[in-house]
């Protein structure tokens, strides 16, 4: 057996001895779901079980509240276990209940529509075992986890990129919750989200509508024009929004004010730029033919994904030495009461009657392959850009369960979704070990960063002065 392969299956069996405490982690999380730049019980109850673990914390890193790391090992090379723990908007659910019902203990209706209850606990979980390992065997080099917020639509580790949260940092590593098992190898989109505001001029909209200026007519024209946008933008590009605020309840009163939010999306930041700039004149146009005032604030953004295929090569070495997710027969019969009417996985492969509710294999690529493109977006790909970083994704979930839904909100503590979560750790765990103990691996994923960066450098897609919000 290669040194490799013992160090990968030594780790297996440590991540199985820890598991019940992560495991616990991720169900306390699912429990008291937190939303963006709100997760301080989430950030703390990681904190508290970091530090029993014996890592070094330092709170609120590059400046942003509910993030934070925990350190331990010393020297180089210094390898990054990336976390979330940031919930959704809306999503309360029963667990385990395959009917649309809300949780009746949840009192703020949110809920883990991505998983990253899971997230958060499997990459600690990672990391503890990466830390007992080098200890156990007196080998140099650090492993850092990272606590990342907001990671759903404001991108939190954008804000800890640009204040060189990683810049010491060797290699990451981070998975995500999905319905299949796999070495991700896509490419993002680049966004940026705003909020609109319109200010008009309150009337009696049945006295003297003349003078009135509506706010809420400049944000349905700019809703509009966006609209006809759609027609003439790339097809890989994404816009999306939410009225946030329809300026009152009184249709007999001139609205004075009205908010939305929006989110632009491109395969990369100077053509999301681009393409919000084109937003932005809609904005203002609306503005004009209604005699409004509008406010663009920007609330955050992320680049798209820089791939590394030695990193992804390494890591799908690591799975296939692991194999599938272990899932047994009662795994198997819960997951089929969540399966749909002809439901369709994450790979848009038709499930067939007989076919495993539960992915129940490993997907592998062709490194010579293009990347998949992804049309969604994450705040990992700013880390991308500062330094080497590969992802895994495992099965959880039933097959077919959408992501941001109440379906897997359902699904997020039952036994299948936490032999996801661990068997992420191993692979996660085996390929830090892997970047920790062969330099020549590192050196190869270290050049072609190096060759990608220098003929495109990181463009950070935040504004110079926006900054992290406090908390509230």
């Amino acid at each position: 057996m290669s040194t490799t392969t013992s160090s990968t299956h030594d780790l297996a069996h440590l991540i199985d001895d820890l598991a019940p405490q992560f495991t616990a982690l991720s169900d306390t999380i699912w429990d008291n779901p937190e939303l963006r730049w709100e997760e301080t019980a989430s950030a703390e109850h990681h904190i508290e079980l970091a530090r029993s673990e014996g890592f070094r914390i330092t709170p609120a890193i590059g400046g942003v509240p509910t993030a934070f790391s925990a350190e331990a090992g010393s020297g180089v090379p210094i390898i990054a276990i990336l976390g979330e723990y940031d919930a959704l908007a809306g999503l309360s659910q029963e667990s385990g209940n395959p009917e649309r019902t809300p949780d009746p203990t949840n009192t703020s209706g949110n809920g883990q529509g991505c998983g990253h209850h899971l997230l958060g606990a499997g990459s600690l979980l990672a990391a503890t075992a990466v830390k007992r390992h080098l200890e156990e065997n007196g080998l140099p080099g650090t492993v850092r986890y990272y606590g990342c917020p907001a990671e759903e639509a404001a991108a939190g580790k954008t804000f800890m990129v640009k204040a060189g949260a990683f810049d010491d940092v060797d290699a990451s590593i981070c998975w995500h919750p999905g319905d299949s098992t796999l070495v991700q190898r896509d490419h993002s989109l680049a966004y940026m989200q705003s909020y609109v505001r319109f200010t008009g001029v309150a009337s009696h909209a049945g006295a003297s509508p003349e003078l009135g200026r509506s706010a809420l007519d400049a944000l349905e024209l700019m809703n509009v024009g966006v609209n006809f946008l759609r027609e003439h933008m790339h097809s890989d590009c994404r816009i999306h929004y939410a009225i946030l605020d329809g300026g009152g309840r009184s249709a007999n009163v001139v609205q004075p004010y009205a908010e939305a939010y929006y989110v632009v999306r491109a395969p990369n930041v100077r053509e999301m730029r681009a393409l919000f700039a084109r937003v932005r004149k809609i904005a203002e146009g609306a503005a004009l033919m209604t005699e409004t005032a509008v406010e663009i604030e920007i609330d955050g953004g992320s680049s798209n994904l820089l791939g590394n295929t030695v990193l992804e090569v390494s890591m799908q070495d690591t799975l296939l030495e692991l194999g599938p997710v272990p899932f047994d027969e009662e795994d198997l019969a819960t997951a089929r009461k969540f399966l749909t009417d002809k439901p369709i996985d994450m790979f848009g492969t038709t499930i067939e009657e007989g076919d495993s509710p539960l992915h129940d294999g490993v997907i592998t690529f062709d490194a010579g392959a293009p990347r998949r493109v992804l049309t969604g977006s994450t705040d990992v790909g700013d880390v991308s850009w500062v330094t080497p970083t590969v992802q895994c994704t495992t099965a959880c979930v039933t097959r077919g369960t959408p992501a941001h839904s109440w379906q897997l909100v359902a699904q997020g503590k039952l036994p299948a979704a936490h032999r996801g979560m661990i068997h992420a750790g191993k692979i996660m765990a085996g390929t830090a070990m892997n970047l920790l103990t062969d330099p020549a691996l590192l050196k190869l994923a270290k050049e072609e960063f190096v060759e990608r960066t220098t003929k495109q450098p990181y463009d950070s897609p935040l504004p110079e002065d926006l900054i992290a919000p406090p908390l509230r």
